[in-house]
């Protein structure tokens, strides 16, 4: 069978590298891939936004599976398009994609399906929201617990989490009024900002049945100590000890399932990856946020650990027989990914800077650099992003992955490299960083 995997970064490599392994796989295609899936998979220089180029493509190619990778053309119903043209497609539909798509429409249905999440407020002009600000924190001084997110797709960064009201109105003011993230601003949400520490549970679902992934974490603010501004990730590890099995068992059956249950009732039924953004806080876990999507970078230690077929999980979906699926085996050993990002990023960055050392990273053992950022210019692989690469390891324990992963990141350069440098530092001192069966395995 011939695979194409739509999408270009450290997810979408990820996914192709795990593909490849099927032995029920003949070729894999990458549209439009990088430099990474150039050398584990076959690069198609198609947009993923570009529904007609991508179904010819897939009939002129016998694809038999296409698995969409980033948000944007889920959104725009890519897996309508192709599931119209009698093409097997593994993602949500556009309907079901408004869970991640608008998060009006996700807090509406956590709402009504009861699913614990933050109180909230959705404002469709920047002067009711102003108005509120206002009228709701009248002293200038006093603490603002509020997050501020745009309503649509903004690659990561459409939050912004506020203590004062000066940072509520000048967020007013980026989203709504300046367009900062450009449709992803028609409407605004406010909401109660929990305290707590984040974790990142995964599962795979064809509507009826939900196989639950291993819990990860992910660190979105720039720096070390979760200090700077956020960013679409520099870096995961799984699993997390955080959430132990009691815990994930509770979240399966209070988060997750009802989730899918009101999906199906409000006729999106939900086809494909839910991706469960969650703050554990002294109340129990509640819901962030909803992708529907391999998170990136998540997808890279969950996949570097995951044993089964990739195929056989992603067929089993498409074909909505997952309950026929044995459980999932995986590697015993944790993961940690650091993601090397480009000078400037989150903000401003150059591209096109050559990289070094991928080599000799790729010679570790139990190292997989992924690509994210990165293009081939006359066979050497040069920036392209603001994050660059996904450097992933497996070891013994979360530390020893630590100490690999980070032991690549030394080998590899390029000028303004940078990292940080306490991925999974959360996990170490909790008392479950040794490799053993963990929560989701089975």
């Amino acid at each position: 069978m011939n695979v194409l995997v739509i999408g270009n970064g450290g997810r979408e490599h990820a996914l192709a590298w795990k593909i490849r392994q099927s032995p029920r796989v003949e070729r894999v295609f990458v549209a439009p891939g990088n430099a990474g899936t150039a050398q584990d998979a076959e690069n198609v220089e198609i947009s993923p936004t570009d529904f007609p180029k991508l179904i010819r493509f897939a009939r002129q190619n016998h694809v038999g599976l296409t698995v969409v990778g980033p948000e944007a053309p889920l959104a725009a119903g890519i897996v309508d398009a192709l599931q119209t043209e009698q093409l097997r497609a593994f993602g949500p539909t556009q309907s079901a994609a408004q869970l991640e798509s608008s998060k009006a429409f996700c807090k509406n249905l956590l709402r009504h399906a009861d699913v614990p999440s933050a109180d909230y407020h959705v404002f469709r002009d920047a002067e009711s929201a102003q108005r509120f600000v206002n009228e709701r924190y009248p002293d200038k001084d006093q603490d603002v617990p509020l997050v501020v997110k745009a309503d649509g797709l903004a690659a990561g960064k459409g939050v912004v989490v506020c203590s004062r009201r000066e940072q509520v109105l000048e967020a007013v003011q980026r989203i709504v009024v300046d367009r900062e993230f450009g449709d992803a601003g028609r409407e605004i949400i406010f909401e109660e900002r929990l305290n707590g520490e984040e974790v990142s549970v995964l599962a795979i679902t064809d509507g009826r049945t939900i196989v639950t992934l291993t819990p990860t974490q992910d660190h979105k603010p720039a720096y070390d100590g979760d200090l700077g501004p956020n960013t679409g990730g520099m870096g995961a590890y799984c699993p997390a000890p955080l959430v132990d099995a009691a815990t994930l068992s509770w979240i399966e059956e209070h988060i997750l399932v009802p989730t899918v249950h009101a999906m199906k009732r409000s006729r999106h039924p939900f086809s494909g990856v839910l991706y469960a953004g969650l703050m554990i806080t002294h109340q129990g876990p509640k819901v962030l946020e909803y992708n529907v999507r391999f998170g990136d970078p998540e997808c890279q230690p969950l996949l570097m650990r995951l044993r089964t077929d990739l195929v056989d999980l992603l067929e089993a979906t498409v074909d909505r027989r997952l309950d026929e699926l044995p459980p999932l085996e995986w590697d015993p050993r944790p993961a940690v990914c650091v993601v090397m990002a480009a000078d400037g990023y989150p903000g401003k960055y150059e591209i096109g800077k050559p990289i070094r050392g991928l080599a000799e990273a790729a010679a570790l053992p139990d190292v997989k650099v992924f690509h994210a950022g990165t293009r081939l210019v006359d066979g050497q692989a040069q920036t392209n992003g603001g994050r660059v690469l996904g450097v992933t390891a497996l070891g013994n324990s979360i530390s020893a992955a630590k100490l690999q992963a980070y032991t690549a990141v030394k080998c590899i350069r390029w000028p303004g490299a940078w990292c940080r440098k306490d991925i999974s530092d959360k996990a170490l001192g909790r008392g479950k960083e040794e490799g053993g069966r963990e929560s989701g395995e089975g």
